[in-house]
């Protein structure tokens, strides 16, 4: 699933249909009165939902007095929408929450936001880059189908049949109550269509890390986005997890992770650093199992304090940079190796 960002709601009520556990719940397609937000929020803004006469109120919280005047500027007026709500086995709160910009899958009780379907834009941009970052990964691994683990409601699959469509690619997703609202409410159904180029997306649905969760013959590339209660799972900071990964690809296949935040609260100065990468346990995990042959890179220095891997070799940044959209061949050449001490 895609990084988390958290939204925090008090208990729904009002319109919703309430039905028993297991069964989805679809709220009235009615808005309710929702503060403005701006388009793209910070990345250290929170989504607030609260009570108010039965319905949802959503709102950033206050700028600095300095800045409210540009914020202000900045800011659109767009009105959220809650669609479903449910729970599952494996996640206590399933929101689908619809926007004129975007539609975003909600889970958890921190009410993280997990997937995101833009609608004014092809790229997710801001908190759910990570995702635009997948796309460049099709061009550094041989022809052959492509593993997601962690499938959510199918962000980057959206992203990388749009610029690929001629990849097979293989989802994962443990929950299949997310399944059925990605395919009623964000478009799913028709991700497992071939396209004109004959690429498609197969949905499973089970443990992404278990023995079975591979193809004959190996996979090209696998994306790994596997978080729970807002937090990348405590496997994937175990080197092992990752050599049993690394046996599902067929010869120079790579593997590409969201890796997270750091584990401790550290300044941008410092975060920018060349070993900067020692803040994330996964990364040190993937380093331990991969010596030599993993790279890394921060999303943006104006963001926040995420990181993505990759492993083999360090790609031709140059030819990497003139094979992917436009919109990625700047950010692919911050790719850096990830050396131990």
């Amino acid at each position: 699933m895609a990084t988390a960002t958290p939204l925090t709601s008090s208990p729904l009520r009002g319109h919703l249909l309430h039905r028993r556990r297991g069964r989805l719940r679809h709220a009235e397609p009615q808005p309710s009165r929702f503060a403005h937000l701006p388009r793209r929020p910070p990345p250290t803004a929170r989504l607030y939902c609260a009570p108010d006469g039965g319905g949802l109120e959503v709102s950033a919280p206050a700028a600095p007095p300095a800045a409210e005047a540009q914020q202000q500027e900045q800011q659109q007026e767009e009105e959220f929408m809650l669609l479903a709500v449910n729970r599952s086995d494996f996640n206590e709160v399933i929101m689908v929450i619809d926007s004129p910009s975007a539609r975003y899958l909600v889970l958890d009780q921190n009410r993280n936001v997990h997937s995101i379907l833009p609608k004014t834009s092809v790229w997710t941009n801001s908190y759910w880059v990570l995702q635009d970052e997948f796309v460049s990964l099709p061009a550094v691994v041989p022809r052959g189908p492509v593993a997601l683990l962690g499938l959510g409601a199918g962000t980057a699959a959206h992203l990388m049949l749009k610029f690929w469509p001629w990849l097979q690619l293989v989802g994962w997703e443990i929950d299949p109550m997310i399944i059925e609202l990605s395919r009623d409410y964000f478009g799913m159904s028709d991700l497992e269509k071939a396209t004109e180029s004959g690429g498609s997306l197969s949905v499973r649905i089970g443990d992404a890390l278990s023995q079975s969760a591979t193809v004959e013959g190996g996979f090209a590339g696998i994306v790994v986005d596997l978080f729970g209660d807002g937090k990348i799972i405590p496997q994937l900071q175990e080197a092992e997890t990752w050599l049993q990964i690394a046996k599902k690809l067929m010869p120079d296949g790579r593997i590409m992770v969201n890796c997270g935040g750091a584990d401790a609260a550290v300044s941008l100065a410092e975060d920018s650093s060349p070993s900067s990468w020692v803040q994330n346990p996964t990364i040190k995990a993937l380093c331990t199992a991969f010596p030599g042959q993993l790279n890394w890179k921060r999303l943006s220095e104006k963001e926040s304090v995420n990181y993505v891997a990759l492993t083999g070799p360090l790609p031709d940044l140059d030819e990497w940079s003139a094979s992917v959209p436009t919109e990625l061949s700047t950010k692919v050449k911050q790719w850096v190796p990830c050396e131990l001490a």
